[in-house]
């Protein structure tokens, strides 16, 4: 077999008409082996080519070009050199390493006990495929390219999504990127704009407590691949190929895709993890080590964590991102732990950290949608992160609304914040409201349904004996734990799960619905379900049905929140045309005190032809209101839009002419939020450009 010097750069195997080029980063390597396989599950490689420091080595980076290799081909690595953990160099010749730039994993075969321990893998080992991501037709593939502001993400995990039976799919097609494909109809008549994705990048199933596997996929085992496990042809050039009809069958439908990354650690673990790729070629480049070398600081809660902020790690990352959105068609990136992504190599929080400034200023991520988890084990950034175009997934809003609605005391003035899109948070000259990702419940957690119904965490069937998870859940059950029988404390649950979609849906910033919350999807009360890839965590069906009622609320509140002028505002509340006026119980008298457990509010803009009034009472016992005379429109009259109160179909109604509030007073009912409207005109209410582009993103087929 022919085999050229080959070049450095690009890093990966990179096709050429006449054949592939490879190159790989590994300093302090004595010798480097590229192993070349004729089929993805043969154990041993047809061909070793071993590199040579002389014809090979161009600084650190090892480099061949072997003449008529072609897209598919299967290949690994061994990576040979001194093997001193007190320094932090840990070569393992025996180990067959995945190249980290490669495009497609092969993970038929793969044991992550045999990468822990000493010895030969070959047999067991992950290995890459050579890819032309140029071969696929995109056809017309267009970006929704949807404003923050016209924006409703909503967080799913693909496999849950369709695994379970009650999906009505064919079983080869449930739990996969083709399932996915067939619920989209689902996904536009909710009305959301944008899938946020938990983790798609190929991670390793098997990095969970023994008996169990990792569901979430937070153990990244490959930053540039797409998971094999949710592709219906278990190969990863067929995972390839699906992930991209699933993106563009999204955009079809108007719909963004964002993909949660993790790029804060790896599936490499700490010194007793396997060694499959990173560790093997670079381990003091690519980890953060702790002070005798031998060790991993865990800023990630995982292991190890990423040394983000090195040059050669600063490029993967941003070579990564390059090649989901430019190559990959993905419109935007959730990052977890993105607080990691701002220290430095000995974990020290950083002013200005070159990787986060690089993304933010990146022109082929312009267009692309950035959002932080702006924390991790020890930092809290939420509103500090660093840059200007960021948004933030904002805990504040999730921990001040459920303090809120289960009637806590003390939280009335947070509360108007975080309906303002916390301004006490966000609040600069380079950023608008909708940096603010608005949340109740995520992945993370308790799901909405289960928020109101348990009061502790039951999460034995982690195998950690209840041990894992968040013991303080800001939650209560209504008097029961679990499941009841009893209607009175069912349909107070019920009250206060549409209580909590009201005032996500109202308040200004970007909201984010958790899959599932809008048919009342449970966990059993497990707040911590990683590792249940099982009916525990996926979406049930038959829900959509038994719940149909609330599902409307849901989408009536989102149609609300996307067709009124008032919400989702592109600048922060009286710094434009739109004014907030706070109520009491009496018009302009607002109560902040500690003892409130009600906010009252009205929006009005001059240039709408409609004011706003909104109830929202947490306190146990009905409140009387004395209603604000509509400033721009003092001939209109009240409608009633919303009283969560009610019952299904009231809770939520269109305004007609003829039915309007006849009294100056309104009782709100206990736990409950009320939404009036004022109109000089009634008959279609905020009918607009917007409403129509947005009933065509939701009904055409």
């Amino acid at each position: 077999m022919q085999v050229l010097p080959g070049k450095s750069y690009p890093l990966g195997a990179t096709v050429h008409p006449d054949g592939v080029n490879f190159s790989l980063y590994a300093p302090n390597a004595t010798e480097v082996e590229l192993l070349l396989f004729d089929q993805h599950d043969h154990h041993r490689p047809k061909h070793v080519i071993s590199l040579s420091a002389k014809t090979h080595l161009t600084f650190y980076y090892w480099h061949c070009f072997v003449p008529g290799l072609e897209h598919g081909q299967v290949y690994a690595y061994r990576v040979h050199g001194p093997y001193i953990p007190d320094t932090g160099i840990r070569f393992d010749g025996q180990k067959v390493l995945l190249d980290p730039y490669a495009l497609a994993v092969v993970t038929d075969t793969w044991d992550r006990e045999k990468a822990r321990h000493a010895g030969d893998n070959c047999a067991t080992a992950l290995k890459g495929i050579v890819v032309d991501p140029y071969l696929y037709d995109w056809e017309d593939d267009t970006a929704p390219n949807h404003a923050f502001e016209r924006t409703i993400i909503y967080e799913l995990h693909v496999g849950g999504f369709t695994k379970d039976p009650s999906s009505g799919l064919p079983a080869e097609m449930r739990g996969t990127y083709r399932g996915l494909i067939e619920k989209i109809p689902y996904l536009k008549s909710l009305g959301i704009t944008a899938v946020e994705l938990l983790p798609i990048q190929q991670f390793d199933p098997y990095d969970a407590p023994p008996g169990r596997l990792n569901y979430w996929g937070y153990s990244p085992i490959s930053f540039f691949a797409p998971h094999n496990g949710y592709a219906t042809h278990q190969d990863p050039l067929g995972a390839l190929d699906e992930f991209r009809d699933m993106v563009k069958a999204l955009h079809k439908a108007g719909i963004e895709v964002i993909l949660d990354v993790v790029f804060n650690h790896t599936a490499e673990g700490d010194e007793n993890g396997p060694t499959f790729s990173w560790k093997g070629m670079a381990n003091r480049t690519y980890y953060m080590l702790s002070k005798d070398k031998r060790h991993y600081k865990n800023f990630s809660g995982t292991g190890n964590t990423l040394n983000a902020n090195h040059s050669v790690v600063r490029r993967m990352i941003r070579h990564c991102l390059r090649y989901w959105a430019g190559v990959m068609h993905i419109d935007g990136f959730r990052f977890d732990l993105a607080s990691v992504l701002s220290r430095d190599s000995d974990g020290r929080p950083m002013t200005n950290p070159p990787l986060l400034w690089e993304i933010e200023s990146d022109p082929v991520l312009a267009s692309s949608k950035l959002i932080a988890e702006a924390w991790d084990v020890e930092l809290y950034q939420v509103g500090n992160f660093i840059g200007d175009r960021w948004a933030e997934w904002n805990g504040k809003f999730r921990d001040r609304l459920r303090s809120f609605i289960k009637g806590d005391s003390g939280y009335a003035e947070g509360m108007m914040q975080c309906l303002l899109a916390s301004p006490d948070l966000f609040r600069t000259a380079e950023r608008n409201p909708n940096r603010s990702i608005n949340f109740a419940t995520c992945h993370d957690g308790f799901t909405l349904n289960d928020l109101v119904s348990y009061n502790h965490k039951h999460n034995l069937a982690n195998g950690e004996g209840n041990r894992d998870g968040h013991n303080d859940n800001l939650s209560w059950n209504c008097g029961v734990e679990g499941p009841t029988q009893d209607p009175e404390i069912d349909a107070l649950r019920l009250q206060q799960i549409k209580n909590c979609f009201a005032i996500l849906l109202l308040a200004q910033g970007t909201p984010m619905i958790l899959m599932g919350d809008e048919v009342r999807r449970t966990q059993g009360g497990n707040n911590n379900a990683y590792c249940q890839d099982n009916p525990t965590s996926w979406f049930d069906w038959t829900q959509v049905d038994k719940e149909s009622d609330l599902l409307r609320f849901v989408r009536e509140m989102i149609r609300i929140n996307m067709t009124s002028p008032y919400f989702q505002e592109a600048h922060f509340l009286n710094s434009h045309h739109t004014t907030v006026n706070w109520h009491g119980i009496r018009p302009g008298e607002p109560d902040w005190g500690d003892d409130s457990r009600s906010l009252a509010f009205s929006l009005y803009n001059p240039d709408y032809d409609e004011e706003i009034y909104v109830v929202m009472n947490t306190f146990w016992e009905s409140l009387e209101f004395e209603l604000p005379t509509p400033l721009g429109h003092e001939a209109a009259f009240w409608h009633r839009l919303l009283d969560t109160a009610l019952a299904s179909p009231y809770d939520i109604t269109s305004v007609t002419p003829d039915e309007h509030l006849v009294s100056n007073l309104y009782t709100v009912a206990p736990r409950s939020v009320v939404m009036l409207i004022a109109k000089s005109t009634v008959e279609q209410p905020w009918m607009s450009t917007r409403e129509m582009s947005y009933d065509r993103l939701v009904r055409d087929e």
